[in-house]
């Protein structure tokens, strides 16, 4: 995955373990809630025998949650009035999982530098 630094944010050639700590509470402020997992619409057939809709082919509309919990996938049935706030939630999601990728190649250059500072200052 590439890195990509905008133009908000702080070179990452002088940024400490601390400013990337500020950097990420900074950007993740305003994602909460935030979930994972994706949000379909589907058309489904019902159990009565003889429905009008399920017999035209039209079948009855609903959306359905999917997510994993412990590897395996389930789903969950969304009230349409729902829909909304559960799609905000996911995009946060993606949002924050976007950030957390981010985030790693910055702490880990961090990281880097305070070694090498120590490193210098245990010569000297």
């Amino acid at each position: 995955m590439l890195y990509v630094q905008h133009a908000d944010q702080i070179p990452t050639e002088t940024e400490s373990l601390a400013d990337v700590q500020r950097w990420l509470q900074q950007q993740t402020a305003n994602l909460w809630p935030a979930a994972l997992g994706s949000l379909n619409f589907r058309r489904s057939p019902c159990i009565r025998p003889h429905c009008r809709a399920c017999r035209s082919g039209e079948k009855h509309p609903s959306y359905v949650l999917y997510c994993r919990q412990q590897g395996r996938r389930f789903s969950l049935y969304v009230p349409e009035e729902l829909v909304p706030q559960v799609q905000r939630w996911l995009d946060n999601g993606r949002a924050l999982q976007e950030l957390l990728y981010q985030a790693a190649p910055r702490y880990v250059q961090a990281l880097k530098r305070e070694r090498d500072k120590a490193s210098k200052k245990a010569e000297d």
